[in-house]
């Protein structure tokens, strides 16, 4: 044995991998280790390190450690030439490739398939305690020689030669022996050895992935991609849709329990996109539009489940979902065209019946709802809110919501759908939650309207008959689908609408006030109970007023109000409305009195006959000062409807000027009172001309804002920004002239 005493001068506490510290020793000139005496007693070590790993020896005591690493330490520390740090450095190089050559290749290259595979996790997990042991005893090497000259470490040596002799070898057959196939269809395989093999792939790389990709990950993805091309090719012929989703899904699920029991994390993304790619994006169309089972088949019988399913197969895939949504798409059109289809018909078998006409529309209104709940829950159950499906909701619903039904437009049905909840005596009975539930849903619908000021004009007309006469069921619920519509439309979408229900509050206010004038002034009572409501101008609709001549009766009550009204303010005039005022008279006949409740122009006609028995059509025209149209739709209503106030020479259903007209004294009726109506006006027309003009003041007005903020703009350019600005609101045609 060598003198294993520390040289004189290099006397330092060095720490084993055991926690063992070489003592102090005395300082004496010391005997040079050669290199082969020194190699000759660490070739026992090595030996009983062999011995060790094949199970035939004990591990190192601490003294047996200490005296291997101080050899080493020693060799390395001697004064030049007996400094052996790179022949060592060589030699222990050589250790393992003399181990590997001697006993490693040739047991693996006697073994097979699984044994292989088995020698080969025993090799590998044997030759990195080998590498730990000798990195240890030639720790001072690592520490000095080796940083020093920018070689390779201790570790990395040991495991390139493991890579160089015996992966480079064995890699091959290793993973020919790992057939995943088997387990794919259905053998039982040992995970745990899997996992400790491709373990050796990912190790070999120390740190690096280059060898795990190329030499297993590749040929594993290859392989894979065939496996489920030849599956897929066969499914898609055998299996409908569901059931090839199932079987898609349960791959995907199997091959992700694989990453997590044996692949490297790092296959999961590429294996699952081969999966994906094989079994759903090669078959996406087919798939989809399978005959009897495919995407619209799943719409139209509601399969919740089975759209779900696709729903989250398809979103793994690179627009994989448009395809999906754009069926949806199609399908919730196709949907919405029957309904349309449907009410055209009905109703049209129902020309001759208005309010018939009117029910069915507000059926198809309610239908309308029903459908968006529906494909909206499945947006939101189905399809996780994904936002390509509520665009393709959004497009699918513009489709068919702006189509003109029976001569309406979207627009005015749902006005007409809101009125109906919200007025009294309305056909749909409705529960106060239910009521702001249905409101919510129109608002919603509205979002779909092009023409939202139409809208907004129809609302804002129904709107004012409710409240001026009275019929709104429910404050509160007005006030409620403001609020809606101007979260979804903007302030400036309902501030009319606003204003005229303060109004309504403001004119309660003046006409308590009044009611206070006349009792404090009982001379100025014009001896009819007067009610008046005061209107701001901007807020209301335009009404069409006229000169009428009032009778004596009447001119006093309005004279009375003036009075009081110009003791509040001298700054405003006050334009009389007398089309939406209502009068209620005595009517009294032979068999009885009745109270007729009328319209003032109605009233004003019959207080002509308290003077006279009979008038001609001239004479009453003359003294209210009514234009033909007027006149006529008032004698109609007075002389040939249900109610025969007066008489008409000759007796027919047309009021033509050669006409006279008497009271009728021996009308009755089993009600002491009743409601003379006027014949109903369309203001269809008048409504969309009113919106016309204000789209040329608002396209006006945006020109305007534009070319204050641009200065100077292409015509094109400011064309596009106008268009932009007002679709919020309406829609805008752009027609192009070329000229030579």
């Amino acid at each position: 044995m060598p003198h294993l005493l520390l040289r004189q001068g290099r006397c330092k506490r060095e720490r084993s991998g055991h926690n063992i510290r070489v003592p102090k020793m005395a300082m004496a000139q010391l005997k040079i280790i050669e290199l082969d005496e020194g190699w000759e007693f660490m070739q026992k070590g090595i030996i009983k390190l062999k011995k060790f790993l094949e199970g035939q020896q004990h591990s190192f005591s601490s003294e047996e450690y200490m005296m291997l690493y101080t050899t080493i330490y020693n060799m390395c520390t001697q004064k030049p030439p007996n400094d052996y740090s790179q022949q060592l450095y060589e030699k222990y190089k050589e250790a393992f490739e003399e181990y590997i050559n001697s006993t490693v290749l040739p047991s693996l290259r006697e073994k097979h398939d699984e044994f292989m595979l088995m020698e080969f996790v025993k090799r590998w997990a044997n030759h990195k305690l080998m590498v730990r042991w000798l990195s240890r005893f030639f720790h001072y090497l690592d520490r000095y020689f080796i940083a020093r000259r920018s070689l390779p470490a201790l570790t990395e040596v040991g495991l390139t030669c493991f890579r160089d002799l015996v992966y480079q070898e064995l890699k091959g057959k290793a993973r020919d022996a790992v057939i995943i196939d088997q387990e794919r269809e259905g053998e039982q395989i040992d995970r745990g050895l899997l996992k400790n093999v491709l373990d050796i792939f990912v190790g070999i790389g120390m740190g690096e992935m280059e060898y795990y990709e190329i030499d297993f990950e590749d040929p594993m993805l290859k392989d894979t991609a065939a496996y489920y091309s030849r599956k897929a090719s066969s499914w898609i012929v055998e299996d409908s849709c569901p059931d090839y989703m199932l079987k898609a899904e349960e791959c995907l699920k199997k091959e992700k329990d694989r990453v997590s029991h044996y692949l490297h994390v790092s296959s999961e993304t590429k294996l699952l996109e081969k999966v994906q790619n094989e079994l759903l994006v090669v078959y996406t169309i087919q798939l989809l539009e399978k005959e009897h089972s495919g995407c619209r088949a799943l719409l139209r019988d509601d399969k919740v489940e089975d759209l779900s399913r696709m729903y989250r197969l398809f979103l793994r895939i690179p627009k994989g979902l448009e395809p999906v949504s754009n069926m949806f798409k199609q399908h919730v059109i196709a949907e919405g065209m029957v309904l349309v289809q449907q009410a055209e018909d009905t109703t049209n078998s129902k020309v001759n019946c208005l309010s018939s006409c009117f029910t069915f529309l507000m059926v198809f209104v309610r239908k309308l709802i029903e459908l968006h709940d529906k494909y909206l829950a499945y947006v939101t159950d189905c399809f996780a809110n994904n936002s390509l499906f509520h665009k393709a909701l959004k497009e699918a619903f513009e489709v068919f919501c702006n189509k003109i039904v029976s001569g309406c437009s979207s627009a005015e049905l749902l006005a007409s759908y809101c009125d109906n909840i919200l007025k009294k005596g309305g056909s749909e009975k409705l529960s106060d939650d239910a009521i702001e539930e249905t409101l919510d849903k129109v608002v919603k619908l509205l979002a779909y309207i092009s023409d939202k000021d139409l809208f907004a004009e129809f609302y804002r007309k129904k709107l004012s008959r409710r409240l001026l006469f009275d019929k709104s069921a429910s404050d509160d619920h007005e006030r409620l689908i403001l609020t809606k519509l101007k979260q979804q439309c903007g302030g400036q979408f309902t501030s009319k609408m606003e204003g005229m229900v303060t109004d309504l509050t403001l004119a309660r206010e003046s006409q308590n006030n009044f009611q206070e004038y006349l009792s404090n002034n009982p001379a100025a009572s014009p001896g009819i109970d007067l009610t008046v409501t005061v209107l701001t101008t901007g807020f209301w609709p335009s009404y069409k007023s006229s000169d009428l001549s009032l009778p004596a009766e009447m001119v006093k009550c309005v004279e009375v109000f003036k009075e009081f009204y110009q003791t509040k303010t001298k700054h405003r005039k006050l334009t009389w409305i007398y089309s939406l005022g209502t009068c209620n008279i005595n009517g009294k006949f032979e068999s009885k009195t009745i109270e007729l409740i009328l319209g003032t122009y109605q009233a004003a006609v019959l207080l002509l006959f308290n003077a006279s028995d009979r008038l001609s059509y001239s004479e009453i025209k003359s003294q209210l000062n009514l234009a033909d149209d007027d006149l006529i739709r008032l004698l109609q209503s007075l002389s040939c409807a249900k109610y025969k106030i007066l008489t008409k020479e000759p007796s027919n259903r047309i009021v033509s000027p050669s006409d006279h007209f008497a009271f009728n004294s021996k009308f009755t009726d089993r009600m002491r009172r009743i409601r003379v109506p006027l014949p109903p006006v369309d203001e269809r027309k008048k409504v969309v001309e009113d919106v016309d003009k204000d789209r040329r003041y608002a396209i006006d007005a945006c020109i305007v804002r534009i070319m204050k903020s641009r200065k100077v703009l292409p015509h094109q350019q400011l064309v596009l920004e106008c268009v932009e600005q007002l679709s919020r609101m309406f829609k805008i045609v752009i027609t192009s002239s070329y000229r030579d």
